[in-house]
Parts: structure tokens; sequence; C-alpha cells
């Protein structure tokens, strides 16, 4: 496979998840995303404002958290988040130290 055909096969595999999490599974909360799965739909705006910046091109956090969600966050987060339990923030919490530790 050439590069520019895997490059276009990962870009439609990235813009799946994201129609995905973002159209198909509006129920899943990020905080459920990081507990399971150490990653979270910022997680995912973040790399895409990472990636951006590798390339010379100025975003902020707000800039690409916009892109991501289609929509500025705090109004995602009024239509679609809901306030974390507090086991659901102990498992965070344990989560993120593990996550953390791997990465020192």
């Amino acid at each position: 496979m050439d590069d520019q055909t895997r490059i276009e096969l990962e870009a439609a595999a990235f813009r799946r998840l994201r129609k995905h999490l973002m159209e198909d599974r509006k129920d899943v909360q990020n905080i459920d995303l990081m507990n399971l799965a150490g990653f979270c739909r910022n997680c995912l705006s973040r790399w895409y404002q990472e990636a951006a910046a590798e390339r010379g091109i100025e975003m902020d956090k707000e800039d690409a958290r916009e892109i991501f969600y289609g929509m500025p966050y705090d109004d995602w987060k009024q239509m679609h988040q809901t306030p974390a339990d507090d086991s659901k923030k102990a498992a965070f919490e344990t989560a993120f130290e593990e996550n953390v530790g791997k990465k020192s």
C-alpha cells in the first residue's frame, strides 16, 4: 500500500470514529471513555491540536475542541454531558494515576 492510500484510510477511520462518538454514541460520557479506554473526545481534540502544531498551524485548545465537537465545547457539555457520580470520579482518579505513572 502506498503512503497516500494509507493516510487516506487512516483519515477515513478517524472520521468514522469521530462520527461514532459525536453522532451515534452521544450518550457515552467522556469520563466513561477515560475510565475504560484511557482517552476521550477531549483527548482526540488535543491530539488534533498537537498534529496541527507539528505542521506549524496555531490552534488553541478551544479551537481544536470546537473543530472536533462541531460546536463550542460548553454547548456540547450543556446538551450531552451528565454529572459523574462518585464511583465514576473515583475510577477516573485511579485510571489517571495509572496512566500518568506509565508516562513517567
